[in-house]
């Protein structure tokens, strides 16, 4: 009755603040007749903006493993990210689907397009997209919270850029899969991570988001650090494997890593939480290099 109550409020509200309208990451202009009542969210990281932008009370479902905040887990499901039970969505009459730009089905996004709901894509590819996400949800939503959320990123973002400038600069190999083996290039937000550490992303010059490499080409890169970004049963596990290969330089000095990858592989407000363990992590690489003299 209480969720009720609150989206009757936020409709009428809605009425009368008028239109609104945001670009979303596709660079197209997203307008609504009013702001956005009842939201569907087509991926995880888009669950979390969603409250973090002060627009969860709107959320009328989500896909799996939506289950940050813990009020999230909650709502009703509409299948995963790969596959959207659209005849579900269709039912609940949303006025806004927030989608994923690389994640979910394109010929999926664009049914709903054809259905008459208005479609917001999502995809950061920086950390300064998510406080931009945070702030133009927060249009779509007329939720002031998005501002002061978006403030706090930039000013959290900014005390670890200032902390960590002029850091050596350590190599450092992501290790998203292991079979196949997979890591991420360049424009991905987890190697914008790195570098905000002063890491580099040893196969930054790759130009998709994710991609497999052969173990050679690690061998070859001889990163200074490997951080696992897998689940977490299988996180340790990978890491330990590395130790085939003692000559990596990563291996000897002892610098395998691991950073829950709900903390950096999700482009929401926690990914400077993962950031600061990563920035840790190549922080202690330094110092081992010191103690090795190298």
């Amino acid at each position: 009755m209480k969720r009720l109550l609150a989206l009757f409020l936020l409709t009428l509200s809605g009425a009368a603040l008028g239109e609104v309208a945001a670009t979303d990451d596709a660079g197209k202009l997203v307008r609504l007749a009013r702001p956005a009542a009842r939201i569907v969210s087509l991926s995880p990281h888009v669950t979390e903006l969603l409250y973090a932008a002060g627009a969860g009370e709107r959320v009328v479902a989500a896909v799996e493993y939506s289950d940050h905040p813990e009020a999230a887990k909650k709502l009703p499901r509409i299948g995963s990210y790969a596959a959207l039970d659209l005849e579900r969505i269709a039912t609940l009459k949303p006025d806004l689907a927030v989608a994923w730009g690389s994640g979910n089905p394109p010929a999926q996004v664009a049914q709903l397009a054809r259905l008459g709901i208005p479609v917001f894509v999502s995809e950061p590819k920086k950390l300064e997209d998510i406080p931009a996400t945070l702030r133009r949800l927060g249009r779509l939503t007329a939720s002031a919270a998005a501002e002061t959320a978006a403030r706090d990123f930039e000013r959290r973002h900014a005390a670890l850029s200032e902390k960590y400038a002029g850091r050596r600069s350590v190599g450092v190999f992501y290790e998203i899969w292991n079979q196949p083996l997979m890591t991420v290039g360049g424009e991905h937000v987890i190697s914008a991570a790195i570098t905000l550490c002063g890491g580099r992303n040893v196969f930054a010059r790759l130009t998709q988001p994710a991609e497999a490499v052969e173990l050679e080409a690690v061998l070859r890169a001889d990163p200074e650090a490997i951080v696992s970004g897998g689940m977490e049963t299988v996180r340790r596990e990978w890491l330990e494997q590395w130790r085939r290969w003692p000559q990596l330089t990563a291996v000897k000095r002892g610098n395998l890593f691991v950073v829950p990858p709900d903390l950096l592989q999700r482009h929401t407000p926690r990914l400077l939480e993962g950031a600061e363990r990563l920035c840790e992590a190549l922080e202690t690489a330094r110092q081992r290099a010191v103690q090795t003299g190298k």
